[in-house]
């Protein structure tokens, strides 16, 4: 007789049962009486188990963290508008405010801002470990509004120059808690793409300042409104950013162990939570925020981290990427292309190029990308000191300058942009993190502000082969530093880095 259908699924649950069993070295009595329920509850229990180990194996969605990443690239946007908002209004600013043809009040219109974000570097560091990842967002968002209505309302040099200095406050404080934070509240295997996803923002900060600017030439004070516009987004990000999750690194650095779990279910979903914790407490063991000296970032066991975050930065900058973003229009306009096309093109490259980063960051790797990127920015520079020789003239000159320009962007966006910020983020250790970031990033503010500050003035003095020469020096430079010094952290988690980087010492001081 054959078995009903209710039957031969019990006794194939009953099988499954006893292989499974038996796979797991338990004795099972195929002859014990027991009832169907026990059957299937025990059943059950295995499958539960089974579940849960395959769960454990798995990786953390990327969907959790990705909104809390997207919240915090705002600070991007506005770091990257404005770094732009002055490139189509630089010539109404100074036909307004009566500066117009005075090339160094131009230049201080630029670099005061940098000068401000100087400033702002200098204290992130204490700000982030003092008041948090969270509040420190917040704190940033205010000096930018302030210096944005001032800048608007303006109707001196003077006027203009000081709101310039708030937002460059802001914006000093910004990069630094952005990559702090992305870091810390990223999954392993999608660290770097998210890393890349700061970087497509600032890209969309610059190309919005860049269009929203056009009608300053047409417009009498279309240049208060471009102002006015940037308080938005520094006003969401101040608002959002109070429903984002707290970083659980600085959480459990402050002995608030429970919320940096609260955190971590947050970001990574709960299965994960107690895996997290237990990684993180291997190296971070509760360690205060404010035990480290600054004297100690310079020297001993720090010395080496700290020598890389601050020459990648500094060759970031040498390599005259934001001598091209600043003057672009200028730049442009000698060879009599129309500023908003090339400025719409030197933005549709940097987009381009992030983009890319965004999707190799976790396949190639952190190092290669460096490598390339500075490679072919050498291969850029040497494209405008031909066109700035007498090798080329006419319509030659501008095509190898103009396409020289456009490729050294992109191939910046690839590498030099994205990874420098990120990769100080992974291999500076957590109790030195915050801060170390601060002074790595004091370094590349000094030098953004001799180059917003002095580029135009040594154009008109030693001419554009000599400079393009330089600037492509340097990216020879970045290369070679690069492969000496550089780690690949492609995968690794925020601890495993840490581990491999401390000396041994540390090691075994922390376990």
């Amino acid at each position: 007789m054959k078995p009903k259908p209710a039957e031969r699924y019990s006794i194939f649950k009953l099988g499954e049962y006893f292989i499974s069993s038996a796979m797991r070295g338990r004795y099972v009595d195929p002859y014990k009486r027991v009832t169907s329920r026990e059957h299937i509850s025990a059943y059950d229990n295995d499958t539960k188990q089974d579940n849960t180990v395959r769960l454990l194996n798995t990786k953390p969605s990327w969907q959790r963290s990705f909104w809390h990443v997207l919240v915090a690239s705002l600070s991007s946007f506005s770091f990257g508008y404005h770094l732009g908002v002055v490139n189509e209004t630089l010539e109404s600013i100074s036909t307004d405010l009566g500066f117009k043809g005075n090339t160094m009040a131009e230049g201080l219109v630029v670099s005061t801002c940098l000068g401000g974000a100087f400033v702002g570097s200098l204290f992130c560091g204490w700000i982030a470990d003092g008041v948090g990842r969270r509040r420190g967002f917040q704190l940033c968002a205010l000096p930018m509004i302030i210096g944005a209505s001032m800048s608007a309302t303006s109707k001196s040099l003077w006027g203009m120059l000081l709101g310039r200095l708030f937002v460059g406050t802001g914006m000093g404080l910004s990069p630094p808690i952005a990559s702090l934070y992305v870091a810390e509240v990223s999954p392993a295997a999608v660290r770097g793409t998210f890393g890349s996803i700061t970087q497509i923002a600032t890209c969309l900060g610059l190309m919005s300042a860049l269009f929203i600017g056009l009608p300053a030439r047409e417009i009498v004070g279309w240049w208060r409104i471009c102002f006015w516009v940037s308080a938005i987004p520094v006003a969401a990000l101040a608002l959002f950013m109070e429903f984002c999750a707290e970083s659980p690194h600085w959480l459990f650095k402050r002995r608030r162990s429970i919320e940096a779990e609260v955190a971590f279910e947050k970001l990574l979903g709960e299965i994960h939570v107690k895996a997290a914790m237990a990684e993180l407490s291997k190296s971070e063991k509760g360690d205060e925020p404010n035990t480290v000296k600054f004297s100690e970032l310079l020297h001993g066991r720090y010395f080496r981290v700290m020598f890389i975050g601050s020459t990648l930065f500094a060759l970031q900058q040498l390599s005259g990427i934001n001598a091209v973003f600043y003057f672009s229009s200028a730049i442009f306009k000698s060879f009599g292309v129309p500023s908003h096309i090339g400025n719409t093109c030197v933005g549709i490259c940097n987009l381009l190029g992030s983009v890319i980063a965004l999707i190799l960051m976790d396949k190639l790797g952190r190092k290669v990308l460096l490598l390339g990127s500075f490679l072919l920015m050498a291969a850029s520079m040497c494209l405008q000191v031909i066109a700035a020789s007498s090798l080329a003239s006419g319509s030659g000159a501008m095509y190898l300058s103009v396409g020289g320009m456009l490729m050294f962007v992109l191939t910046f966006s690839l590498g030099a942009g994205p990874v420098p910020s990120l990769l100080m983020s992974e291999i500076l250790p957590g109790n030195i993190r915050a801060k170390a970031m601060s002074l790595c990033l004091t370094v590349h503010w000094v030098i953004n502000f001799l180059v917003g500050q002095f580029f135009l003035r040594l154009l008109e003095q030693i001419g554009a082969q000599l400079i393009y020469t330089i600037f492509g020096s340097f990216c020879v430079m970045a290369v070679v530093f690069v492969k000496k010094n550089v780690i690949e952290t492609k995968g690794k988690s925020l601890q495993e880095i840490q581990i491999a980087l401390l000396p041994q010492e540390d090691n075994l001081m922390n376990s």
